[in-house]
């Protein structure tokens, strides 16, 4: 692996334990926007910053996917295909704007469809009304690591014993290839810079994957 020498100065792109720390600048990628308490009166506000939640979703209950118009199982995870993406409170262009994504290929949830509008969940929880063909298959995700205020370690291997080759910041995003339901083979790299590092990281500590979910 190679060194960045004098580079590393920002505490963001670190060494660490001999691998690279992986940070990330998070870009404004949401803006919220309040809905009217009654008609007439609109109330907008704008939530900055994305907080990125720290807890790993529980197993689902999947519907079967012949109960969907799609034909696919709910949930699933899936991407922004675009940006920017209006999210509505209903599923029609009839209905309020809940609020904006600003940055395409965030990761969310689909958790229930009617016709071609496809109710999902973001990291924080919130939910809203997209257009199908405002969303994409690829799979992406953030690191969550399991303690506080820690880091997720990326394997040359999916096994713990496995040499470590980077670390993630809590947050950073990531490109995920394949899961065998207890790793996951990831893509991510430093903001501003060109060069990614790819490795497994346990399947728990992304967000955008379920337990023991295996794909590739």
């Amino acid at each position: 692996m190679g060194s960045f020498g004098e580079a590393l100065t920002d505490p963001l792109v670190t060494i660490k334990d001999h691998a690279i720390l992986i940070g990330q600048f998070h870009p404004v990628c949401k803006v919220m926007f309040g809905l009217p308490a009654f008609p007439g009166l609109v109330r907008p506000f704008f939530l900055i910053f994305l907080v990125l939640a720290m807890a790993v979703p529980a197993t689902p209950t999947v519907i079967l996917a012949q109960d969907n118009p799609s034909g696919l199982p709910l949930p699933r995870f899936v991407s922004t295909r675009s940006s920017p993406i209006n999210v509505r409170v209903g599923p029609g262009t009839r209905y309020e704007i809940a609020w904006n994504f600003l940055v395409p290929g965030q990761p969310v949830e689909i958790i229930q469809e009617f016709d071609t509008w496809r109710k999902i969940r973001d990291v924080e929880g919130d939910e809203g009304w997209v257009h199908q063909s405002l969303l994409a298959g690829a799979r992406v995700g953030f690191a969550t690591p399991i303690m506080a205020n820690g880091e997720v370690a990326m394997h040359t291997n999916p096994s713990a014993e496995a040499p470590v080759r980077a670390r993630l910041a809590a947050g950073v995003k990531v490109s995920v290839g394949a899961c065998n339901g207890n790793w996951c083979q990831i893509t991510a790299g430093q903001p501003g810079e060109r060069g990614t590092y790819s490795g497994w990281v346990r399947q728990e500590e992304i967000w955008g994957v379920y337990p023991n979910e295996v794909f590739d």
